[in-house]
């Protein structure tokens, strides 16, 4: 190891911790900035009046990528938070009072299929292999590859021809399933990362086979207990954190970046840096006092975003014994309401949510006898529908409760303690991103791998980026793997 040995990442959400433990760990000295007063970026935690709600990513797969990570820094990842198995995955419930347990039991699943549609024990099985052969290629084999040239696109593209990466999601489950519920059933799983099953590539089913092999986990004391655990790694280790130090931009030497600038007026000087802030806004704002950081802001803006969210957090006098921890709550329309979420002008009548209910797998997130949750809506973002939310905000917050009481939590109103809403205006203006995009770029195939913003800067050498806006994209096994193919670049130019 010779000349970088310092380096800056920006922003503490999990692909920017992440990437600051894996260069720590490979002895590069390591200072993680982050804007706000806690660690997490998008999984933030808010606390009030005993209860605890983590504000972001509550569905964590793919174990074997933390463990990874505690594991190259010499640790075990079971000395620093307990990860404890959700079942089922998901509950998905329609608006007829059906619902489908989504479990990792096939005989279960085999059950449930049948009663629906009994052609499609068959074809789930097919589609089943089919989404394990996408994850052997897409995520085991290339999830932490860098796509640093269109010649490594090339390389991947008999694998994605032959897995007929172009159709969509929903196209291929269709291909396999012909009942409509279960088509939504397992065609879903797109949204999670912010693409579109109508539009993402087929790619994306590759989520279905890597729950399927690892389960789905929630750590103990809520997600916020893992990226806690993730900064104690991280300093027992020899890293810094430094948090209120939002960063006013990234200094430039020629072609290089030379460190960050503080909006205190701190400098802090290094060999390489990596920002896992908004890609918009690390080349819009960070870069500003650069061609490059000009010229790439203007692409980037040109590209296609994904949607963003409405998110609802409440604490109930009561636990709902009824919920599962994870239920998908399908409204009346499913490719209509999709179609409105990602290229409406407004909001639209009805709507799809997510509900969390940490409670089931962990009382302690809440006083004793009460229930912590959220609930997310999927919404256009601020691009397409130019909402004024400190409006339309209440109004939607209310609707989403009539609707869950009415449906699945009944006497909610009458047993609420306290609530608060994140609305695409607070992606925006808490969280940087581009247009109040929850997910950064659409996950289409054309924005994908080698066509994403790359994980090292064509332009300016020892400028790197991690998080859900590069390579391979969002969701936490995705920033991870971010991590990992961005610390292998860094990580060579230490060895240069």
């Amino acid at each position: 190891m010779n000349e970088t040995k310092t380096a800056v990442v920006v922003g503490a959400g999990f692909g920017g911790l992440a990437l600051a433990i894996r260069l720590q760990a490979s002895g590069v000295q390591t200072t993680l900035v982050e804007k706000r007063d806690k660690p997490g970026g998008r999984a933030y935690v808010y606390e009030d009046q005993g209860f605890v709600f983590d504000a972001g990513p509550t569905v964590i797969t793919d174990p074997s990528a933390l463990e990874e990570l505690f594991a190259c820094a010499g640790r075990k990842m079971a000395d620093y938070v307990e990860m404890l198995p959700v079942t089922p995955f998901y509950r998905l419930c329609w608006e007829d009072g059906s619902f489908f347990d989504y479990a990792n039991d096939q005989e279960a699943l085999d059950r449930q299929i049948h009663a629906r549609n009994p052609a499609d024990v068959e074809g789930y099985r097919r589609f089943l292999a089919y989404s394990k052969d996408v994850f052997e290629e897409g995520y085991l084999k290339l999830g932490a590859v860098p796509f640093l040239s269109f010649r490594s696109m090339i390389q991947a593209g008999p694998q994605l021809a032959r897995l007929q990466a172009w159709r969509s999601v929903y196209n291929v489950v269709s291909r396999f399933i012909a009942d409509e519920h279960l088509r939504q059933a397992f065609s879903f799983h797109s949204l999670l990362v912010g693409g579109n099953p109508f539009a993402t590539s087929s790619i994306y089913t590759l989520i279905h086979a890597l729950e399927r092999r690892w389960g789905v986990w929630f750590p103990r004391g809520g997600t916020g207990a893992l990226v806690n655990g993730l900064v104690r790694l991280f300093e027992d280790i020899g890293g810094r954190v430094l948090l209120n130090a939002p960063v006013a931009r990234i200094e430039t030497q020629g072609a290089r970046a030379s460190g960050v600038r503080l909006e205190d007026g701190r400098f802090l000087a290094a060999d390489a840096v990596a920002s896992n802030a908004d890609v918009v806004h690390t080349y819009a704002a960070l870069l500003d006092q650069h061609a490059r950081g000009k010229a790439q802001a203007d692409a980037l803006r040109r590209k296609r975003f994904s949607n963003s969210l409405f998110v609802l957090y409440f604490g109930l006098d009561r636990h709902h014994a009824q919920l599962r921890h994870h239920t998908v709550c399908f409204g009346p329309r499913y490719r209509g309401l999709i179609d409105d979420i990602f290229g409406g002008s407004t909001l639209a009548d009805d709507f799809s949510l997510y509900l969390h209910a940490p409670c089931v797998t962990d009382r302690s997130l809440a006083p004793p006898g009460c229930g912590s949750h959220y609930v997310l809506a999927p919404v256009p973002h601020l691009g397409n529908a130019p909402i004024d939310w400190a409006v339309e905000g209440p109004r939607y917050r209310d609707r989403i409760f009539d609707y869950l009481e009415r449906h699945y939590m009944p006497g909610l109103r009458s047993q609420l303690v306290t609530s608060r809403i994140f609305t695409p205006n607070d992606f925006r203006d808490e969280l940087n991103a581009h247009l109040g995009s929850a997910f950064s770029l659409e996950p289409i195939l054309t924005q994908s791998a080698w066509f994403r913003p790359h994980n090292r800067d064509a332009e300016l050498a020892n400028l790197y980026l991690v998080g859900a806006g590069t390579h391979p994209g969002a969701g936490v096994p995705g920033v991870i793997g971010s991590a990992k193919a961005t610390a292998g670049l860094m990580l060579e130019e230490v060895s240069a």
